[in-house]
């Protein structure tokens, strides 16, 4: 199980990353990163929203929670109760980090543009701040 804390914690950890692989000029790396940065954060607020210690990690901890076993970024979104909120206030911003998903990871090297990339990173920043 990990506690909300330490969910936040990871997720501005890897929107960190991320920037260091945008200065870096890695840009695939960088937009991959920011997705998990903004799934992570929607775990942690989805903990807070449901008044949850920890959220499941393991197989075993999953059972019968299977529902927030996902990587789908508008599920995590819908459970989280900020819906609303992220929709009216940071529509472009979400619309630039909902097009994530976790199979970006086997797309060819050179796929993502440094405007892709910029843009995952402030979309990616502002839906952190507001979570």
């Amino acid at each position: 199980m990990l506690s909300r804390s330490d969910l936040r914690k990871i997720a501005r950890a890897r929107l960190r990353d991320a920037e260091a692989l945008l200065t870096a000029k890695r840009l695939d790396g960088c937009i991959y990163l920011c997705g998990y940065a903004v799934e992570i954060a929607l775990k942690a607020r989805i903990c807070r929203t449901l008044k949850w210690a920890v959220f499941p990690a393991t197989n075993r901890e999953f059972e019968g929670y299977a529902s927030f076993r996902t990587h789908n970024l508008d599920v995590l979104l819908h459970l989280s109760g900020q819906e609303a909120r992220i929709k009216t206030h940071l529509l472009a911003e979400w619309s630039i980090v909902v097009a994530w998903e976790p199979e970006a990871r086997y797309r060819p090297i050179g796929t993502a543009s440094a405007q892709d990339a910029t843009d995952m990173v402030g979309a990616t920043k502002a839906i952190l701040r507001r979570l």
